[in-house]
């Protein structure tokens, strides 16, 4: 017996019952950002993989254990998308899409990192980026959490809130590592297996270990805000004052910090309590170097990512509904004579109401036999149409969710009339 295939190991199906809340979800991001103004790219899934040794850097854990790399017929070394940022610049710089001119860009889709599958984390998992150049203030920072404010309010969930902090210009992070070196060299014996490998390579991102038995040498290493240049402390301080106008509150986390080298300046998250140990929903920050480093001129960047099963969890836990969206109708059709009939107006039917569900009848069976498919895909109403009723130009009308309501017969070009004010006066 030939043994049955499985998905591999955190690549996981979406299936259709799922995926009526994720197209909800999506829906919802595309018109929060089209209102910003936000323009759509769409990038390769595989990159050279140079792009992200170069942006995310060599030594973090990301290009060192987590990326799917591998090399073409050519002996290329290609690698599968492990995040979005660095491949939005590359597109950019390519075409010319940052030359003397700002862009705000969006885009979505899977990202691939090999890494401990667990719920809310997975090898393949699925982002929305949104990416602004060319604008180095703050008041783009705060334009971008705001979007992102906004969204949670559009898809009803409130269990979140936002942490902040800054990273600094380049120069104090540099100042800041060497004293992180200093102080956790002097600790050493205290520090875990992963924060010893990051000493050295990665500092900063021992501040982010999850690991409980770190924590209190965390505490008391130094904080970054200690040491803010005047410039990105004025930076930090407006953008504060901008998120208080806009009535958006947050916390200042000093150890917040990025996984990936290009970040700078503003970095934030957006967490909830209702996901577990998966807490963060959405990060970002500004990575103002990052288009230099790639071969480009001198130019602000800032974005986010947001992962699209942490959010699609958190609004089932809400209650949304993930069921898959059930048909308006379900049209029976019985003898040769009404299936052809059928079969043409479902057609016009769809022609005149685009968004019109409905489900016609394939694969024979009798009156019995249709309408319990017609009851099992969730229809509110199921359409008749035999023999009879395709003779006289008419179809019957029966309700399958309202016990006390009775079935009619209408005239076939009144039917969709009928049935589009019907429907939609209960139907989301």
């Amino acid at each position: 017996m030939t043994k049955q295939l499985q998905a591999i190991r955190g690549m996981n199906d979406i299936l259709p019952a799922e995926a009526a809340l994720w197209q909800r979800l999506e829906t919802t991001v595309r018109e929060v950002l089209a209102a910003y103004d936000y323009q759509e790219i769409r990038l390769p899934l595989v990159e050279k993989t140079e792009l992200f040794a170069r942006s995310i850097g060599a030594v973090t854990d990301i290009v060192e254990k987590e990326m799917y790399t591998f090399a073409d017929r050519n002996g290329d070394s290609l690698t599968l998308r492990p995040e979005g940022t660095a491949g939005c610049v590359r597109a950019c710089l390519e075409h010319g899409l940052l030359h003397h001119q700002t862009r705000r860009l969006w885009y979505a889709g899977p990202m691939f990192r090999y890494e401990r599958p667990q719920k809310g984390r997975y090898r393949q998992f699925h982002q929305v980026g949104a990416e602004a150049y060319g604008m180095a203030g703050p008041d783009i920072d705060a334009e971008l959490i705001c979007l992102s404010a906004r969204l949670w309010r559009r898809l009803g969930l409130s269990a979140v809130s936002l942490q902040l902090n800054t990273l600094g210009s380049s120069a104090a992070r540099a100042a800041y590592r060497e004293q992180l070196v200093s102080y956790f060299t002097a600790r050493l014996n205290e520090l875990d297996e992963d924060s010893r490998r990051r000493l050295q390579t990665n500092p900063l991102r021992i501040l982010d270990s999850k690991n409980p038995t770190m924590q209190a040498v965390i505490a008391e290493a130094p904080a970054l805000l200690d040491q803010l240049d005047p410039e990105s402390l004025a930076h930090f301080e407006e953008l504060k004052a901008l998120l208080d106008s806009a009535g958006i509150a947050y916390q200042i986390n000093p150890r917040l910090v990025r996984g990936l080298d290009y970040y700078c300046q503003t970095v934030f998250e957006w967490v909830t309590d209702t996901l577990g140990a998966q807490g963060a929903i959405c990060a970002g920050g500004r990575y103002d170097g990052l288009i230099e480093e790639l071969g480009g001129s001198a130019t602000g960047g800032i974005g986010f990512a947001m992962g699209l099963e942490r959010l699609v969890a958190m609004l089932a836990a809400a209650g949304q509904p993930s069921a898959e969206l059930a048909p308006h109708a379900y049209l029976i059709t019985v003898g040769a004579a009404a299936q052809r009939r059928g079969l043409a107006l479902a057609e016009q039917w769809r022609d005149l109401w685009p968004e019109l569900r409905l489900r016609l009848n394939c694969g024979g069976g009798g009156f019995k036999a249709q309408f319990r498919r017609a009851d099992h895909s969730g229809a509110r109403f199921a359409l008749i149409l035999g023999e009879e009723e395709a003779g006289s130009g008419t179809v019957a009308i029966k309700p399958l969710r309202e016990a006390q309501a009775e079935q009619i017969t209408l005239p076939q070009d009144q039917a969709s009339a009928w049935l589009r004010s019907a429907a939609l006066a209960k139907t989301p």
